[in-house]
């Protein structure tokens, strides 16, 4: 679980990012971003509806799951950002753990959220 400074509080928190963030997309999963100067900590959230899933328990896994790989990642944002992923897709459950990260460092990379390395700073040069 991410640690209470990096998530939203409250079922209005996340509206500002779902109204201005920039949307990122992929087969299983949507990412928002929008920058937040008003912060010294990045948050997020991620989304599940019941339309997408029934089974609570469900959810709550794919939900512990990226949270957890989120945690891992936030001190590599290049900036402080609101974050809602949205699981788009039930087939997110099945998923190995590999493949869901892959997924979501693509969704980072295109948003422009992590930081870059010097390999790939000195490979656009």
């Amino acid at each position: 679980m991410i640690p209470y400074k990096n998530r939203f509080h409250g079922h209005k928190g996340p509206s500002y990012v779902y109204r201005n963030g920039q949307a990122v997309h992929s087969r299983l999963i949507v990412l928002k971003v929008v920058t937040n100067t008003h912060r010294k900590d990045s948050r997020a959230t991620v989304v599940i509806s019941k339309k997408t899933l029934k089974s609570a328990v469900g959810r709550n896994r794919i939900r512990r799951r990226v949270y957890e790989y989120i945690r891992t990642k936030i001190p590599e944002f290049n900036d402080v950002y609101d974050i809602a992923l949205i699981i788009s897709s039930s087939e997110m459950l099945n998923v190995p753990y590999g493949d869901m990260t892959k997924q979501i460092d693509q969704l980072f990379k295109q948003a422009n959220v992590l930081k870059q390395t010097k390999d790939v700073a000195q490979k656009k040069l």
